[in-house]
């Protein structure tokens, strides 16, 4: 386009505006929202529009003899002039795509030029305004703009008004709150006498812009005239409601509305969440873990938790950090609040699961047990003390602060369900209970895709059962303690298996980082000793035995089932009997996928299946027509990824761990890493925390290799992912590129993977 083409009327005083197609791929922001509402012939102030190449053109041709680039904006000018009329006082606004705070605001009340070198001489009133209102987008060009960032800088443009008459109203297309229909009032002002042109007005924006905008007309009688609107954030229950609304009143189809929600704000539905009005500086800011608000008395152990739960009060964790013997205090807190950890800590994991928000990696916070206070920050705070936290946004409070409770209705359940009819990847679900089975079902959850079978053992008397086998020293102490695990997990198997009602069920193989089921604190030592009937000082010398100097990569997983295989055989008999028993009260048939993880071979993998599928046909599971087995491997370690073409000819399925992918990829540990990754994303190190958004360079291009070497062997592979990072948008957007058959995410992050593969699919 030549500079001429890029100044051009939106809107004429006379006549209509005759634009060409790429003149209205130019319009953004108010431009094309004043474009869009005079293309449905409602009344709109006259408008002109030029770009900042059209403009530095104009100033360019002022140094030399020429003016015929001044002649035609001169025109252009003239647009804004009606019949018979004197040139009006102009007013100048820029017209960004996105808002940012240091743009100009409308310049109103300039006097039209008198003649055509005042239109572009900078001293006078019109060209002044216009170079502030371009200057205000960024005055110089960045030395290392690519071709790509000169050219969006030079289709930055500025809009010239005429000003209107009569008296300016302010309202909204749609009600901030609920999301009903407008015109409504702006900021909770009382709605304004408007005449019907608004309604028209609105409905013209909305079904475009698909967006809340507060509009500003000018009142003439019966009649408004659209000077501007700028697009408003407002909850994600109004936005839900907004373009339900829109599809069932026939503006927009179900794939537009399924486009048009941002899969990462529906967690603001599913949790509480600060109320509106709060206005508060935290006292400190941690890592947001798990979304939602929660507010509550300060507690430092699970068996306070539980006490403040019995008496009806809401309590806030406070811990250094979490591990599977804090599980009851976890499930009895309203939140929890840890200074070590970030997003794939336990603290984290458990949270999600749970649905409590939780913040993590609270860097100056100190707890002293001995007096019963912490200290966060500056401020120090008693057990008891109510504090308030935020697991979307990692902020803490001092007091309990109001909270607002979701507003979901049906509009949810409409939208997933219309995102459900445009995904062919399934959503599953992380879970080892019946009651988060239960949560994730109601979200729509399509299976099981990892339950971490160690996570069964998170009370108080599993846990001294599974500290038992741990601690067994010969293969007679272990089988003792084997007999009672069997029977525990027997029944939790049969119910989640009920449950899931002929839905994919997929169970992880043992993978217990011993360090963290082992007791630790004096306290605890010394309890686990006298249940276990060991003296003090034993179980002290078998614990440093135990002892390993990095557990995340020590002795877990497939390991453990090598070493130990009475411990494989334990669960193997376990699932087997859980599932017969479940069999046996649905007609639906029963889908087992027993998981080995942690494997770096394809000869573990071998070993392993092997063990299983002889205890699977020893018990006859094979020939059982009801229960349907399949065998497969969690994709953790580099060298699995590697060597996939190799270990896919022994399995049916893999699934990709990717929280222990990417610690392993990039050897930093998950859980310290929350100490230095904000100075790396700080210093432009990192562009994001590979814990939470997908690494696609590194972490992706190893999941990459691993797919297409499985399948290349084994055309039948099922692909799956079931690390956190699968409830996660942008790399939901990632894993829709891929090869894959589901991911899998914890109950809370189903409806976000739903709808964001359903976008990415598209």
């Amino acid at each position: 386009m030549t500079p001429a083409q890029q100044m051009f009327a939106v809107a004429p005083a006379q006549g209509e505006a005759r634009l060409t197609a790429a003149q209205v791929r130019l319009l953004v922001g108010k431009a094309l929202w004043i474009h869009l509402v005079a293309e449905a012939n409602l009344p709109v102030v006259p408008t002109i529009c030029l770009t900042r190449t059209a403009w530095e053109a104009l100033q360019a041709e002022r140094s030399g003899s020429q003016n015929r680039l001044r002649a035609h904006w001169v025109s252009t000018l003239f647009k804004l002039v009606g019949k018979g009329e004197d040139p009006p006082p102009l007013v100048v606004r820029t017209s960004a795509e996105r808002h940012s705070a240091g743009l100009l605001r409308a310049r109103t009340g300039i006097a039209a030029p008198t003649n055509d070198l005042e239109s572009v001489d900078t001293a006078r009133p019109l060209a002044r305004a216009i170079k502030a209102a371009f200057d205000s987008y960024g005055e110089t060009e960045p030395v290392w703009a690519d071709a790509s960032e000169q050219a969006r800088r030079g289709r930055q443009i500025v809009i010239v008004q005429a000003m209107a008459g009569g008296e300016l109203e302010q309202f909204m297309s749609r009600n901030t709150a609920t999301g009903a229909f407008g015109p409504s009032p702006v900021h909770g002002a009382s709605l304004p006498d408007l005449p019907k042109d608004c309604a028209q007005i609105a409905r013209a924006l909305d079904a475009e812009i698909g967006q809340h905008m507060a509009c500003l007309v000018a009142i003439h009688g019966a009649r408004a005239l659209f000077v501007s609107a700028r697009p408003v954030q407002v909850s994600a229950a109004a936005e839900l409601e907004a373009a339900v609304e829109r599809v069932e009143s026939g503006v927009w189809t179900p794939r537009q509305a399924v486009g048009h929600i941002n899969p990462a704000r529906l967690p603001q539905l599913l949790h509480p969440r600060l109320s509106n009005s709060t206005e508060r500086t935290p006292i400190a800011t941690g890592l947001g873990v798990s979304p939602g608000a929660a507010s509550g008395e300060v507690v430092f152990s699970g068996e306070d938790a539980a006490r403040s739960k019995a008496r009806g009060r809401h309590c806030i964790l406070v811990a250094v950090e979490t591990g599977p013997t804090d599980i009851e205090g976890m499930k009895a807190a309203t939140g929890i609040l840890t200074a070590r950890g970030g997003m794939t800590s336990h603290a984290a994991v458990v949270a999600r699961i749970t649905g409590k928000p939780c913040v993590a990696g609270v860097r100056n916070l100190a707890i002293n047990l001995e007096d019963m206070t912490c200290s966060i920050g500056e401020r120090q705070l008693h057990a008891g003390d109510k504090i308030t936290i935020d697991g979307t946004d990692g902020n803490i409070f001092d007091g309990a602060l109001p909270l607002s409770r979701p507003h979901i209705g049906g509009a949810i359940g409409k939208l997933l369900d219309w995102a459900d009819g445009s995904r062919t990847i399934a959503v599953r679900t992380n879970v080892e209970t019946v009651e988060a089975a239960t949560t994730a079902l109601n979200f729509g959850a399509e299976g099981i895709g990892l339950a971490r079978s160690e996570h069964m053992f998170f009370s108080a008397s599993r846990m001294l059962a599974l500290r038992r086998l741990i601690l067994s020293e010969s293969e007679s102490d272990r089988a003792r303690a084997l007999k009672g695990l069997v029977d525990y997990q027997t029944g939790d198997y049969a119910e989640l298996f009920a449950t899931m009602r002929g839905k994919p069920v997929n169970v992880r193989l043992f993978d217990p980082p011993l360090h963290e089921f082992l007791p630790r604190s004096d306290e605890d030592i010394a309890e686990t000793a006298a249940a276990l009937g060991f003296t003090d000082r034993a179980l002290r010398m078998r614990l440093d035995r135990l002892a390993e100097v990095n557990p995340m990569l020590g002795h877990r997983g497939c390991r453990l089932a090598i070493t130990y295989p009475e411990v494989l055989d334990m669960q193997m008999h376990a699932l087997i009997a859980g599932a017969r028993a479940a069999a046996e009260r649905q007609s639906e048939p029963l889908r087992l996928e027993v998981m080995v993880p942690f494997v770096s071979s394809a000869r573990e993998v071998s070993w392993i299946r092997a063990k299983v599928m002889a205890i699977a046909e020893q018990a006859g599971l094979l020939a059982d027509s009801r229960i349907v087995l399949s065998f497969g491997t969690m994709i953790e370690l580099p060298r699995a990824a590697l060597r996939a073409g190799d270990i896919a000819q022994s399995v049916d399925f893999f699934s990709f761990g990717t929280n222990d992918l990417t610690q392993t990829t990039y050897g930093i540990s998950r859980d310290d890493a929350p100490a230095f990754l904000a100075a790396y994303q700080r210093k432009g190190l990192y562009d994001f925390d590979p814990f939470v958004t997908i690494d696609q360079r590194g972490v992706g291009e190893l999941i990459r290799i691993a797919i297409e070497r499985g399948k290349a062997k084994n055309p039948n592979l099922k692909i799956g992912i079931c690390g956190e990072h699968a409830g996660e948008p942008e790399s939901l957007k990632f894993f829709a590129g891929l090869d894959i058959d589901y991911v899998s995410c914890s109950p809370y992050r189903v409806p976000v993977a739903r709808l964001a593969l359903a976008q990415f699919q598209a």
